[in-house]
């Protein structure tokens, strides 16, 4: 029986599968299946700072990129900050990933990753990454959000996704949306079922590193008043 909320974390994962339908031209990747080390060091991740059974505030990204959570299966935390931050070694894999390097410069600022995830615990509402085909024949990160079949097509994974993450043990009364436009899509999710109570919009990661780097400073001001603040 999955008592604590590491138990829960990683009993969802292990269990973690998309069946649906797909768009033509994406696909899903699901680390936990690719890669058996994801496997490993997921848990030593969960089991490291959620080992317990006290409840967390719910940040919401937008689904995993593939050089994050996509091979490490932990949330906006590619290799490297797996390793340097965390003190957890990947060797089947080396990423580096823009939003994990912001995450991680804000949760240092915060005080730290075992004060942060005492607190917060971080997924998405489709919680595996998403590719897309170009033209070219390359594969690219995708959003959820991307095309509306996708969307339509995720819709009730994601409603059911979403009530998993809230049954670990989350606090639901406010939860914390990263990117504008997740924000309204969550709210779309949020009007049909029911999930949470004030949703408290934060520019998404990727966004501040790649077209406001040079205000950095101020967007982690801005995480960590507002994440004190709740």
């Amino acid at each position: 029986m999955a008592n604590t909320f590491a138990d829960r974390i990683v009993e969802f994962n292990r269990n973690l599968h998309y069946t649906g339908e797909l768009p033509e031209g994406f696909q899903v990747m699901n680390p936990y299946l690719d890669n058996p080390e994801t496997l490993q060091v997921m848990e030593q991740f969960y089991r490291k700072y959620y080992n317990d059974s006290e409840p967390r505030r719910f940040i919401v990204g937008i689904n995993p990129s593939r050089h994050g959570a996509g091979v490490t299966g932990v949330p906006f935390t590619d290799t490297k900050r797996l390793e340097e931050v965390c003190g957890i070694r990947m060797t089947s894999a080396h990423t580096h990933e823009v939003s994990s390097v912001f995450m991680y410069e804000m949760i240092r600022e915060y005080g730290g990753a075992g004060k942060f995830y005492r607190q917060f615990y971080i997924n998405s509402p489709f919680p595996l990454a998403i590719v897309r085909q170009t033209k070219e024949g390359k594969w690219l990160n995708a959003n959820y959000y991307d095309d509306p079949a996708l969307f339509r097509m995720t819709e009730n994974f994601m409603i059911d996704s979403l009530k998993k993450h809230i049954g670990l043990g989350l606090d639901t009364s406010e939860v914390f949306i990263l990117g504008k436009k997740n924000a309204d899509y969550i709210e779309k999710l949020n009007r049909k079922a029911k999930l949470f109570g004030r949703l408290t919009v934060l520019e998404h990661p990727r966004y501040i590193q790649q077209y406001k780097s040079k205000d950095q400073r101020s967007y982690i001001d801005k995480y960590i008043l507002t994440l004190e603040r709740s």
